[in-house]
């Protein structure tokens, strides 16, 4: 298999912290992409209409899209209920800790986006700082809930953690673990997961 991605996408590192966790991250060559809103690629686009990173190309040339799909694609490859709960309440938990990661990071590459990619002049700043409102929010739930958050991965931990690595990655001077204590001590114990360290962000 064949992954479009970025060292530096936190949906990127979402898959193949996932694909590590499964055993599955010998069977994926990583294809690296430096691309943005602006400039896509056109072997991305090849396999992906959007243009958009992360996309898994199978062995059979078929290409499966988002890092939703991807990863419990690659779940339902090893066999199925490793990171994805099947039934009960478990399941709803996982899933929606990971729309909530994924909220998170789509928001803060939003920021981002905004801050590195448009003209100064044109950068519209209240715009930033709603996005940025949004990961705060999503980052006071956690510190209320992260009770919830499991110790062993599923995809709601992984989802969460691979958006505050990359919250550290782009916006360390935020200092998003100041009054957050319980969910800094979360992070620092699954930060430490040879997967995660596996998959550390950098730039291309």
């Amino acid at each position: 298999m064949r992954l479009h991605s970025n060292p530096a996408s936190p949906f990127g590192r979402k898959v193949m912290v996932a694909a590590h966790e499964l055993g599955l991250a010998d069977r994926i060559t990583i294809d690296d992409h430096l691309l943005s809103p602006v400039e896509p690629s056109a072997a991305v686009i090849a396999d992906n209409p959007l243009g958009r990173l992360p996309t898994l190309v199978l062995d059979n040339g078929h290409a499966i899209y988002d890092s939703r799909v991807i990863c419990d694609y690659l779940d339902h490859l090893a066999g199925g209920g490793r990171l994805f709960p099947q039934a009960g309440e478990a399941r709803w938990r996982a899933l929606t800790q990971q729309a909530l990661g994924d909220g998170m990071m789509e928001a803060a590459l939003l920021a981002r986006y905004e801050t590195f990619l448009r003209p100064e002049e044109l950068r519209w700043q209240a715009w930033i700082e709603h996005q940025k409102l949004k990961v705060q929010r999503g980052l006071d739930w956690l510190e209320r809930n992260v009770d919830e958050l499991a110790e062993e991965p599923d995809i709601g931990g992984i989802t969460v953690a691979c958006a505050l690595g990359y919250l550290d990655f782009r916006f360390g001077a935020d200092e998003w673990r100041d009054g957050r204590a319980r969910l800094a001590a979360w992070f620092e114990r699954f930060a430490a997961r040879p997967s995660m360290q596996a998959t550390l962000p950098r730039q291309m």
